[in-house]
């Protein structure tokens, strides 16, 4: 829902030539307070030591996916906040996955997700997601248990902030507690000089919120008396009436927001009032009041977000351009723009181990998935968060509410929202600090990917303003030679880089002692896109842990994940075994596979001489030059200078052809290329469509050089780790013969795909297979499709 948000106007707006204190304002929250929230989805609840977490991390700027953002941080942490692993993720359209490997020693206890892009930590640390893991161990001491029962406090929040005499208010009821909330609660209002007969009273609407109203008379003290079921009891205190003062009245609908502004005992009434509307920092609706009167209402149609849902701040300001009743509101409340998954085909069989399939609409607007299928326990479990409730409500808000989920759900209830709602502030940012015309102040630039800084040292000295040539090598790609001056200070600056393999860099100078060649050349490298410390404190959760009993009793979905572990690892020692197997049926000349592996048909040639650096030892050492190393290693091979000093090849007085990767190259890029980085050396004589040759190969994929040398460490050499690769999701963990090795197939997650793509009108297939107890499924489904229109579904199959 990429929102073109409509500025719609009173008609009794007159055209204003100068710019206004609250104008400005409003420009500079457009310009200056845009932020980012983050939503991580995990396949599974809670987990055993041992398992696997697979995350996918949906990074949002207000209610569409962010281009902001390139690069997400994702750490998982204790409960003491040690750091126990962390991922660098890749943004593509503000989507990323990956995973994290537990271990099988970790203790038992609650752990915690943070999720941040590098811009995000110019803002408020509590708007980062820290998400609830909590984690079993059959052997640790202590046992994690949800507390029973919690002390909790109470607040009342007037509809707007206003409390004035003879106006009727609402007002919400709002709980929080430490770790768990009561079940329900009800409450009543009271004059406190007449205790024994309420004014009003109130039943919960959920664990979080009630509401209630009143018409208040000035002078009377009220309090509100709650008592939840277990016959906890709490007394809180109303405001005090105002005599005058400001009024809102609020209700959403499917058609838009109503409001009605009541103004009592104001000098001016409401003129010069000010009515503006704004979705997260961007202006929506703008309505000013330029006659006497002293009530003002309109209807604020669902268009100034094109019918999209979401939270809108009304704020009115005084003549002065003072904020003095601010309301927040969701658009279209039980009306909820979300899209469903078209399903053109499926085949789903609950007998153990069989192969499952989903056939999603090819002809569909939204092309990328993600996808989680679980098996169903036939007990229905509703989810405490999810993307809705992440995007809509808790991405925003700092305080703590109990299963926000619940708002955005089948049978949500409009009403709880709207309470929930009065009881909260918009704290992304604070109108006095905005209308000063201050901003704030931005650290950490956004940037596409990650930035590196690369400092070359030759004999103990900087480089200043010198030319250095790197040579950068990623997998199996071909080495890159890039030509580099350092600045002032002796630095290269490597920008945007978008490599989710680890990337060598290599640095060399010319020097005029041949000799020393890059010996005393060192190379450090600075990411400069870093993650940063967490300073606050994790959220509380309904966990607590305990000594554990002698006879530890685990969750059922733990003790199976402890199954599936063993499993997992049976299935590994068998293939372990049938590779072993097959390598020794296997005798291949190691030369010969090499050759093969690394030459096209184009360079193949039985009158060829083969240089394997990959399965013999070359004694390549004291050698800066392959070149030269080959002087003398080959019949009818040999070599003369150039002008610029470097060995050009001769094959028979003929000079020869000089490939890289058989790509045609010259002698002055080989001079660069380290040796150590050469899988395999061809000299091809007068064969083919090559003629005579010496084409050179570099290492590829895991490859290493053998030597029997000791290894030293290249000091001009240094790797840049990157971005983080996603492990793949075994889709069949079991194949034909597994239930001979596998007794029981207890797979909690069935299907875990966060790119499922839709490609060439082909139907986008989930398949999977069954374990050995699932009768009926639990599908997860999000997607979003180019207007950023949001795809949710949630549903059990059978």
């Amino acid at each position: 829902m990429k929102n073109m948000f409509c500025v719609l106007l009173l008609s009794m707006v007159q055209p204003v030539l100068a710019q206004t204190k609250l104008e400005k304002a409003i420009a500079n929250l457009e310009n200056n307070y845009g932020q980012e929230k983050v939503y991580v989805l995990t396949d599974k609840s809670q987990y055993a030591a041992g398992d696997k977490i697979w995350f996918k991390s949906f990074v949002f700027d207000g209610y569409n996916r962010s281009t902001l953002s390139t690069t997400l941080f994702v750490e998982l942490y204790n409960s003491d906040k040690k750091l126990i692993d962390w991922r660098t993720v890749l943004l593509t359209n503000g989507e990323g996955n990956g995973d994290f490997q537990l271990k099988e020693d970790l203790p038992e206890q609650v752990y915690f997700v943070r999720a941040y892009t590098p811009y995000m930590t110019n803002f408020n640390e509590d708007f980062q997601i820290v998400k609830t893991i909590p984690v079993y161990n059959p052997n640790s001491a202590e046992s994690l248990v949800i507390a029973k029962s919690s002390d909790w406090s109470a607040k009342v929040f007037p509809e707007g902030g206003t409390f004035i005499n003879g106006t009727p208010t609402k007002f919400a009821v709002r709980l929080s507690s430490g770790s768990a909330l009561p079940e329900n609660w009800s409450g009543k209002i009271i004059d406190s000089q007449n205790p024994n007969n309420p004014v009003a009273t109130f039943k919960s609407f959920d664990k979080n919120v009630a509401s209630f109203k009143i018409t208040p008379v000035s002078g009377k003290k009220y309090q509100a008396i709650i008592q939840d079921n277990t016959g906890k009891s709490k007394t809180v205190d109303l405001p005090q009436v105002a005599d005058s003062g400001l009024n809102i009245e609020v209700s959403s609908s499917k058609e838009g927001i109503k409001y009605n502004i009541k103004g009592v005992n104001l000098k001016q009434q409401l003129q010069g009032y000010k009515i503006v509307g704004l979705i997260n920092n961007h202006l929506a609706y703008r309505a000013n009041i330029n006659h006497l009167t002293n009530e003002a209402s309109s209807l604020i149609p669902t268009k100034i977000s094109n019918g999209a849902n979401g939270i809108l701040q009304l704020i009115i300001f005084d003549e002065q351009d003072n904020p003095v009743v601010q309301r927040l509101c969701f658009i279209k409340p039980g009306n909820l723009k979300i899209e469903k998954a078209e399903i053109v085909g499926q085949s789903l069989k609950p007998t153990p181990r069989a192969f499952n399939s989903i056939d999603l609409s090819p002809e569909s607007y939204f092309k990328n998935y993600t996808v989680v299928v679980s098996e169903d326990n036939g007990t229905p479990t509703p989810e405490d968060e999810n993307i809705l409730s992440s995007l809509w409500l808790t991405g925003d808000f700092t305080t703590r509410i109990d299963s926000p989920a619940q708002y955005f759900s089948k049978n949500a209830n409009t009403e709880a929202l709207d309470a929930l709602l009065i009881s909260e502030n918009w704290k992304r940012f604070d109108w006095n600090t905005v209308l000063s015309g201050a901003a704030p102040a931005i650290k950490t630039q956004s940037q596409q990917y990650l930035s590196y800084r690369v400092k070359p040292v030759k004999n103990n000295a900087l480089l200043v303003n010198t030319t250095v040539n790197l040579l950068s090598k990623s997998g199996q790609n071909q080495p890159v030679f890039s030509q580099f001056k350092t600045d002032q200070s002796g630095y290269i600056y490597l920008n945007n880089l978008n490599n989710q393999e680890p990337l060598e860099i290599s640095a060399f100078v010319n020097s005029e002692n041949k000799e020393s060649g890059n010996d005393d050349l060192f190379v450090t490298i600075e990411p400069l896109v870093t993650p940063t410390t967490f300073k606050g404190n994790f959220p509380a959760t309904k966990y607590t842990l305990v000594k554990a009993d002698k006879n530890k009793v685990l969750p059922s979905t733990i003790s199976r994940a402890i199954n599936t572990q063993k499993n997992i690892k049976k299935k590994e020692n068998n293939d372990i075994q049938i590779q072993e197997v097959a390598l020794v049926g296997k005798k291949k000349d190691p030369k010969a596979e090499l050759d093969k592996q690394l030459s096209s048909g184009m360079f193949s040639s039985v009158n060829s001489t083969v240089f394997d650096f990959v399965n013999e030892d070359q004694n390549t050492s004291g050698y800066t030059n392959i070149l030269d190393w080959l002087q003398g290693k080959a019949a009818g091979l040999t070599f003369q200078r150039n002008n610029s000093g470097a060995n050009v090849p001769y094959i028979r007085g003929q000079q020869a052809k000089l490939y890289l990767d058989e790509v045609p190259t010259d002698p002055t890029m080989i001079s660069s290329l380290p040796v150590n980085n050469i899988a395999m050396v061809k000299i091809i004589k007068a064969s083919g469509l090559v003629g005579d040759a010496v084409a050179i190969y570099t290492m590829k994929g895991n490859m290493q050089a053998k030597t029997n040398e000791k290894e030293t460490k290249k000091n001009n050499s240094s790797i840049i780790k990157g971005y983080d690769t996603p492990s793949e999701f075994p889709i069949e963990m079991i194949d034909d013969d597994a239930p001979e090795k596998i007794e029981n197939d207890t797979r909690e997650t069935l299907y875990w795909n966060p790119n499922l793509f839709d490609s060439d009108y082909v139907p986008p297939r989930i398949k999977f297979f069954n374990n050995d107890s699932a009768k009926q499924y639990k599908m997860l489904i999000i997607s979003f499709d180019e207007d950023d229109n949001i795809l949710y579904d949630q549903q059990v199959l059978k």
